[in-house]
């Protein structure tokens, strides 16, 4: 009897939990006439599970972010995905990156931000009193005490969660966290999608600085699909909205390209363990080949304490490498065409003219993982031309470029475009495989079970995203979060 009369008060407050969801939404007095499901049936453990596994079922689902932008150096140099936001919702265009943890807009009334943008986007700022469904954050709430480790020193009620990000480029935004509705596109057929909501908190940015409030690349925020739980997917999953599961092809022949949160079944992507209580996307690389030989390289090379490992970022343009890794593949790659004649562009990168076929001309770069998972990169995706046959290296050493001095292996849309990039969080495993990313890919919707196609996007023509300058965007090296003063 005893577990019985527990068993019916679990009931009771998971029929309370799933009405308060629903009143949350509303605005009038209801009453509901509640008849439990398993009336008149005896109650059992098993039954309850296999009913929330059912429930958990239904609101599970796949998700297509539209995507815009250009892996290219030399042009735009970044991807960028549309979200709503807000009631009513309104479009804001946001860089897809997988090297941080939250998602911040501009806010109306901030320091320093952007108006305009070359990449052929309206940019919108996001004012949480227009919303309907606006809530801010303060110091004392779960979130923000999650975020920061407990709650911070000095709280008092009703003062906001603050926030701080500081970029590796030396970049930061500034601002508040709020919580309101997030629109997005769920996947509901075969390259077709119907309109979903969840809740989530993020960034009101109110004060940004460097390439974030002065770049002619400019975008409405930054979008992280980092795997913290102040992440858009990991709040999402938390809710039961989504897997946390996602993949994107970066189309940097044609633009956009393809990002979908879900259970990919098509293509098969073989995948590698990702190291374990790391703050980004870090996994364990064994070797890197040039021209068919072995680079010779100290046994600590790799190692995946802190700092170090191989970083998958989507949000990095470029490819960083340690010193000893990068002069050992530059001295290689070089010795193919000994006559050429280097110079340095815009301090950092070095150049050459050459007017043969590079594929012809120089090595394939092949880097390889744990569990016998590789990677490819031929000359045309490490070489990026700047004009007519003068040819730059997009190979950076992270030594020099990095604000501390510190080396790290870093691989970003350079070595990521594409191809199929698949993030497992669940099963703790990242993955890849050469594709075409103007096509499409099948992913599972855990609503019906079924199968879908989910197509390429490109948000903003190609041929709008030039700059005529080059923009390396380096956005991983350390996110900082704390209190102002």
């Amino acid at each position: 009897m005893d577990l019985i009369m527990r068993l019916l008060t679990a009931v009771t407050l998971a029929v309370f939990v799933d009405l308060g969801f629903i009143v949350c939404f509303s605005n009038g007095n209801f009453v509901f006439n509640v008849k439990h499901k398993f009336a008149g049936q005896e109650l059992s453990l098993s039954a309850l599970k296999r009913h929330d596994a059912h429930r958990h079922r239904r609101i599970l689902a796949a998700v297509d972010i539209n995507l815009g932008g250009n892996g290219h150096p030399a042009e735009a140099g970044l991807y960028f995905g549309k979200i709503g936001l807000g009631n009513p919702p309104k479009d804001y265009f946001v860089q897809v990156d997988t090297g941080s943890d939250i998602l911040w807009v501009n806010c109306a009334n901030c320091d320093k931000c952007p108006t305009k943008s070359d990449l052929g986007v309206k940019l919108t700022l996001y004012d949480p009193k227009s919303s309907s469904s606006a809530t801010r954050i303060y110091c004392d709430d779960d979130f923000c005490a999650a975020t920061y480790n407990g709650v911070l020193q000095g709280c008092t009620k009703n003062f906001p969660c603050q926030y701080n990000v500081v970029y590796g480029d030396g970049s930061s935004t500034a601002g508040f966290f709020v919580k309101d509705n997030l629109q997005f596109d769920r996947v509901t057929g075969n390259l077709q999608t119907s309109k979903g909501n969840g809740s989530v908190i993020f960034g009101c940015g109110a004060k940004q600085s460097g390439e974030l409030g002065t770049s002619s690349e400019a975008l409405d925020g930054i979008l992280g699909f980092g795997q913290a739980n102040s992440s858009m997917i990991s709040q999402l999953a938390n809710a039961g909205k989504v897997k946390r599961m996602f993949a994107h092809c970066l189309d940097n022949k044609n633009g956009g390209g393809i990002f979908a949160i879900g259970e990919v079944v098509s293509p098969k992507v073989n995948t590698t363990p990702m190291v374990p209580n790391q703050p980004h996307y870090n996994v364990v690389m064994k070797e890197i080949e040039v021209g068919g030989n072995v680079l010779e390289l100290p046994t600590d090379t790799f190692d995946t304490g802190d700092r170090r490992g191989t970083i998958i970022d989507s949000g990095t343009t470029l490819a960083y490498l340690p010193d000893v890794v990068y002069e050992s593949m530059m001295s290689k790659i070089i010795a193919q065409q000994p006559g050429l004649k280097m110079h340095t562009v815009e301090e950092q990168f070095t150049c050459f003219q050459f007017t043969e076929n590079v594929d012809e001309g120089f090595p394939v770069v092949k880097f390889y993982f744990e569990e016998s998972l590789s990677l490819t990169v031929n000359p045309h995706e490490y070489l990026f031309q700047i004009r007519d046959d003068v040819w730059c290296f997009g190979w950076q050493n992270s030594g020099v470029q990095s604000k501390d001095g510190k080396d790290m292996t870093l691989l970003g849309d350079l070595v990521l475009s594409n191809k199929l990039v698949l993030y497992d969080l669940e099963n703790q495993a990242i993955g890849w495989t050469e594709y075409n990313c103007s096509s499409s890919i099948k992913v599972r919707d855990d609503t019906s079970g079924s199968v879908y196609s989910v197509g390429a996007h490109n948000l903003s023509s190609a041929s709008k995203l030039i700059s005529g300058k080059i923009t390396p965007i380096l956005l991983l090296v350390f996110v900082l979060f704390y209190r102002f003063s």
